[in-house]
């Protein structure tokens, strides 16, 4: 057991069409950033939370963080690259697991002072 405390909130988006669940969680993170102001946000992975936290913050002007940045399918049909690749071209701070995943984000034009290995 890891004894991890209860999150501070629960965003309640539940399931549904991704512009559904994006939208309820966008709305509930606006919200939390809004009465918390923080410095940055960091977000993590490739899913529709990633995607609307990223948004969010950089609307809010709020730093972004991307952990796992740069990782590809190449496969434009899943809704998680879609999600992947728009984080890593919104945030500040790009945090790349390999150096594949690195020189992905030189190829896709991302500044090089942006992204850590």
């Amino acid at each position: 057991m890891l004894n991890l405390p209860q999150p501070e909130y629960n965003l309640d988006a539940g399931s549904g069409t991704h512009a559904s669940q994006t939208g309820k969680i966008m709305l509930g993170i606006e919200n939390v950033l809004l009465k918390t102001q923080p410095d940055i946000v960091l977000v993590q992975g490739d899913t529709n939370t990633v995607l609307s936290g990223s948004l969010v913050a950089a609307k809010l002007n709020i730093k972004v963080g991307h952990v796992e940045a740069g990782l590809r399918s190449f496969d434009h049909s899943m809704p998680e690259e879609i999600n992947r690749i728009v984080s890593d071209h919104i945030s500040d701070y790009l945090f790349a697991p390999t150096e594949t995943s690195s020189q992905q984000l030189i190829k896709e034009g991302i500044e090089p002072e942006k992204k850590f290995l």
